[in-house]
């Protein structure tokens, strides 16, 4: 009997709310949708609702949802790392920007991750005074990043660059972006010299990509001619040296010897030899280290994994833990092309009071091969084979430490490379076997390394992967998107349809 009651008051309750339900449809029927002025009153309170929501979210600056599968529009946990602790007043000021813009709304991120950072769009017939000091003209674009009496003026070019082999347009926003930041918070920035006379690996032609991506980081980046000069200036904090044709004459030589004893870093790039050629001021430089003369020869890789598209000069060498290859120690590595082995004279490496530590190993199943006429993918009996040296660390103690007269120790470093295509302009293409370089983490190795040299250990990390936006959105976004194109149309026609049909029949 309980049961029974209890099912009564149940049914009696869904009753009542089906009544209440149905009530409430019937008076939108008959009293609004009937009426046409009451209609034009319901639609007219929809619009002003969703303007309202709309108005909200917009000062809300909520973070766009990024369907782009490189999160181009997302600012990455590194730059929000490198920015995070700056206690300096930062103004952005977009001119010419609409609310609108993707790097506006990238720029705002920083906000986020630090309040010391001000960001706005910014009508320039307003700001007079932001207008006569950095020249800017009514009806132009440009970004103003400004901390104190320090500024970066960046346009719109500088945001993007070009990939000649795709001919697609990359956005580096982010890079530019955040080391602007940085250089206009920071006091001092690490000047890098690139030797200049002695190799065709040259920032103006063959290292063009390279030019560009240090001057997306913070550093300030010049060719060095030591012959004009006489010397290595004070202010490298960096020289790096790329595949020399020649050898050194004698005041370079000896340049380069006082600049490593003064304490100074060196980033060494060299790709294979293809001849013979005396070079005994190079050489003499290598010795600094513990680095013998380099051999006539080019690796090549027997294990499939090592190597890219089936060819054997294109290899994957083996990435090492240390410093430089913290972050991207765990990726997918980096990929050399025609590269050659780095010999350690370990036997002169204590005499010489140097510490030897490799970043970059060949698999076990390498081999070197020095006749260029062979052209058979196996090794042959004669070829050195084993894992070879292709990239290292050599730190050179100039002066010990003296704590009684309070006195640091003054150290050399040296990061060599025994390849130099794979960070030059290389022209690589898509349909080209050597297409997967570009997937390489080529752009970090250099970049890290130079910024380990420099002492900005924080600029050390594994970099956004730029280029064209592409939709990878999951199923569950998917879905979303397609409801939202498809369903909730259709479903606005079928109410619409029905509100006709009913009007209709009323009449």
């Amino acid at each position: 009997m309980k049961e029974n009651n209890k099912e009564k008051l149940v049914e009696g309750k869904e009753i009542n709310e089906d009544k209440k339900s149905n009530k409430f449809i019937e008076t939108i029927k008959k009293k609004w949708l009937i009426d046409g002025t009451k209609t034009t009153i319901l639609i007219l309170a929809i619009v002003a609702i969703f303007i309202c929501i709309n108005m909200v979210m917009q000062k809300l600056e909520l973070t766009p949802i990024d369907f782009s599968q490189e999160k181009l529009y997302t600012l990455t946990e590194e730059s929000k790392e490198k920015i995070k602790n700056i206690d300096k007043d930062i103004n952005m000021y977009f001119i010419g920007y609409s609310e609108e813009d993707s790097n506006l709304d990238l720029a705002k991120q920083y906000k986020k991750a630090n309040e010391k950072i001000n960001v706005e769009a910014v009508d320039i017939n307003n700001r007079p005074d932001l207008a006569q000091k950095y020249g800017i003209e009514s009806g132009t674009e440009g970004i103003i990043i400004e901390c104190g009496e320090k500024s970066k003026v960046l346009t719109a070019s500088d945001l993007i660059t070009y990939d000649n082999s795709t001919f697609e347009t990359i956005s580096i926003a982010e890079e530019k972006f955040t080391t602007s930041i940085q250089s206009v918070a920071t006091d001092e920035v690490p000047k890098v010299y690139f030797l200049q006379g002695y190799s065709e690996f040259v920032l103006n032609s063959n290292m063009n990509y390279l030019n560009m991506y240090l001057g997306n980081e913070i550093n300030e980046v010049e060719t060095l001619n030591i012959l004009s000069k006489g010397k290595v200036p004070e202010d490298c904090d960096t020289l790096v040296i790329t595949t020399p044709n020649k050898d050194f004459d004698d005041v370079t030589t000896n340049a380069i010897l006082d600049y490593i004893k003064s304490g100074k870093n060196v980033l060494w790039l060299n790709s294979a030899v293809s001849a013979t050629m005396e070079t005994p001021n190079v050489n003499k430089i290598l010795d600094e280290y513990g680095v013998k003369p380099f051999e006539v020869g080019i690796i090549r890789e027997t294990d499939a994994s090592k190597m890219v598209a089936g060819s054997p000069d294109l290899i994957i060498p083996n990435i090492q833990s240390a410093t430089v290859t913290k972050d991207i120690y765990n990726t997918t590595g980096v990929i050399f092309v025609n590269a050659t082995k780095i010999n350690i004279d370990t036997d002169k490496l204590e005499d010489k009071k140097v510490h030897s530590s490799n970043l970059l190993l060949t698999s076990e199943d390498a081999y070197f091969r020095t006749n260029f006429n062979n052209q058979a993918d196996g090794a042959s009996s004669d070829e050195e084979k084993g894992s070879f040296v292709v990239g290292a660390e050599l730190e050179k103690t100039i002066k010990e430490a003296n704590e009684e007269k309070q006195e640091s120790a003054v150290m050399s470093k040296l990061i060599i490379y025994g390849e130099n295509y794979f960070i030059s302009d290389y022209q690589l293409t898509q349909n080209s076997q050597y297409g997967a370089i570009q997937l390489a983490y080529n752009k970090d190795l250099v970049l890290n390394s130079i910024a380990y040299l420099v002492d900005r250990e924080e600029d050390i990390t594994a970099r956004k992967s730029t280029g064209t936006v592409t939709y990878t959105a999951t199923e569950q976004q998917d879905t979303i998107i397609k409801v939202i194109i498809f369903v909730i149309p259709a479903l606005i026609m079928i109410i619409g349809i029905i509100v006709w049909q009913i009007r209709r029949r009323k009449k």
